[in-house]
């Protein structure tokens, strides 16, 4: 799965390349690639399940433009992983650097709304931990509808300094002349995570399906995709 995973994101790159090429060649109604323009365009900050950051900003014409960004930081979820039936807390340690190219479809539109719409596809460098807890409390856990004896069940799962694709949708119209809001979802394809679990007071058999489980996470198809939300706000000049 790492292979594929670099085979595509090595794909990503040479579309991206191949389109910012293409564009020193391409006029489009008047607009056209200036090679030497090398500075950012603009900037962004933005917010979301990977973290909090921000990235510059490059317009190439109104149809392609290119994002380099960076998320990083400590997110917390309560009771809002689920895997085999185990219920997790999680804390999360985010490290993501990202090269998107953003395709606007309509970039030339009168409309300033579908202007606005915007197709992401790029690369991220991944280093995410998440740390695991899940206890007891007044209930039992269970792994995969089988009751266990153990009193919390903590981990890690990680990707660790993975090269990942990346798709996404995204919606970013402007406020006035260099202010902007936008809003983007979409997902990494990281491969499987790796994963360590550790049950306290647990019996041998407990132990066994804990053995399990840990294997489901890296193995199930489910977990090789990362889901991207973010929002934020931008400033071009």
């Amino acid at each position: 799965m790492k292979t594929l995973s670099t085979i595509l994101a090595a794909a990503v790159l040479t579309a991206i390349a191949g389109t910012a090429m293409a564009d020193d060649a391409v006029v489009q109604d008047g607009y056209a690639f200036d090679r030497n323009q090398l500075l950012p365009t603009g900037v962004r900050a933005e917010v979301g399940t990977t973290g909090y950051g921000g990235a510059l900003l490059w317009t190439a014409n109104p149809y392609v433009g290119l994002a380099l960004g960076y998320n990083g930081g400590d997110i917390s979820w309560s009771d809002d992983l689920s895997v085999d039936g185990v219920k997790y807390d999680v804390d999360m340690d985010n490290k993501l650097a990202y090269l998107n190219a953003e395709i606007r479809p309509w970039g030339a539109s009168e409309n300033r709304w579908a202007q606005a719409v915007y197709m992401a596809a790029g690369v991220g460098y991944l280093d995410n931990e998440y740390e695991l807890t899940s206890r007891t409390g007044s209930g039992t856990i269970e792994i995969d509808d089988n009751p266990t004896s153990f009193t919390s069940v903590n981990g890690k799962v990680s990707y660790d300094n993975d090269i990942a694709p990346y798709l996404g949708l995204g919606f970013a119209p402007k406020i006035n002349k260099n202010w902007g809001v936008f809003g983007e979802v979409g997902a990494y394809y990281a491969g499987n995570p790796q994963a360590t679990l550790t049950g306290v007071g647990g019996t041998p058999t407990d132990q066994t399906l804990l053995a399990e489980h840990e294997r489901n996470i890296e193995q199930d198809d489910e977990y090789e995709w990362l889901p991207v939300g973010k929002v934020g706000v931008s400033y071009h000049w």
